[in-house]
């Protein structure tokens, strides 16, 4: 199944900058979207908490704060931007006295929308704008020219216009630029979640964690040597793939470690790796890991924190942060 795509040229900027935009929350993707709108000459203003430590850092930044009420009431377009775990608090004391028909509400991630946390009103847009990237690099490389490719979705179209509403917003946080994919909240949830958990975070850091493990605990061999091996030199690996595909990376790599990869991938994710993604995938769909991330925030992140505490005293975490301090290369 293909999936569409759609480029400046296909986008209306003046929609987005005709309305009255408001992002709700300063964190990674809230100052990016923020920052990108208004130099893309939107009018948009940041809602916060009063007090918050983000209010004096956003003003300085040339952006208008309020509070995230007085912000829900004054926009035509409210960008909900706050961690998922508390999305569905700040939505029910916050916004949803402010949104009035015809409103578009949005989101970066489907989370809340799809899982049912949030519920939104009859007569108002629902849409969804989700860099693939974190804040730092949606907003890094909007200033260079560029733009971290945008997945675009609607849950409800209340205005007959939701998608171009949408299609712009992506363009005026640099989506456009790159490239906007359009999506359901269904698959950006589903697949964002799978990918965190069974690739990007979960099985990347877990491969990188048992190969250092067999290396020093097993093998036999210096932490530092084997730190470079499977953790310093990921980086390298990925930012090729990244480049040009798999095969442009096996291009650059020696026959050596081509012929070790396709020899030893299949046995570190074999079958027993895939019927373990299955799990993991049917457990994000059927809504199981959702009200099990839920209870633990509600928990005060108990288990999450005890997980924390856990990985910053791996010899591995030790050993890298002794290194990066020796290298310059290496930024502090």
């Amino acid at each position: 199944m293909a999936i569409e795509m759609c480029y400046e040229k296909d986008v209306d900027p003046s929609i987005i900058q005709g309305m009255k935009v408001a992002v709700i929350g300063y964190g990674s993707q809230g100052h990016a979207h923020a920052l990108n709108l208004m130099d893309s000459g939107c009018d948009v203003r940041v809602g916060l908490r009063e007090g918050s430590k983000s209010w004096a850092v956003a003003e300085e930044a040339g952006l208008k704060v309020m509070t995230m009420e007085d912000a829900a009431e004054e926009a035509d377009l409210i960008m909900i931007l706050v961690p998922d775990e508390i999305q569905a608090k700040v939505y029910k004391e916050s916004i949803e006295a402010h949104v009035k028909p015809g409103n578009t509400l949005a989101f970066g991630h489907g989370f809340n929308v799809h899982f049912g946390y949030i519920v939104p009103p009859e007569g108002v847009n629902v849409i969804m704008c989700a860099p693939k990237g974190p804040g730092h690099i949606v907003r890094r490389q909007y200033t260079e020219g560029s733009g971290v490719p945008d997945l675009i979705c609607v849950h409800t179209d209340a205005t007959g216009n939701a998608w171009d509403i949408a299609k712009s917003y992506a363009w005026g946080v640099g989506g456009a630029r790159t490239g906007i994919m359009l999506g359901t909240f269904a698959q950006e949830t589903e697949e964002d979640l799978f990918g965190e958990q069974a690739v990007l975070c979960g099985g990347a850091v877990e491969l990188v964690k048992a190969g250092f493990d067999t290396l020093v605990n097993y093998g036999g061999y210096p932490a530092e040597l084997a730190y470079f091996e499977v953790y310093h030199e990921l980086k390298m690996i990925v930012d090729l793939m990244y480049e040009k595909g798999i095969s442009f990376m096996n291009y650059s790599i020696s026959n050596t470690a081509e012929y070790g990869e396709y020899y030893a991938g299949p046995k570190v994710i074999n079958e027993q790796s895939r019927e373990a993604m299955k799990l993991i995938l049917d457990r994000i769909k059927n809504g199981e890991f959702a009200k099990e991330f839920m209870a633990d925030c509600e928990n005060d992140h108990k288990w999450l924190l005890e997980q924390r505490a856990a990985c910053d005293d791996l010899e591995i975490e030790k050993t890298g942060k002794k290194i990066r301090s020796m290298f310059t290369t290496v930024k502090k």
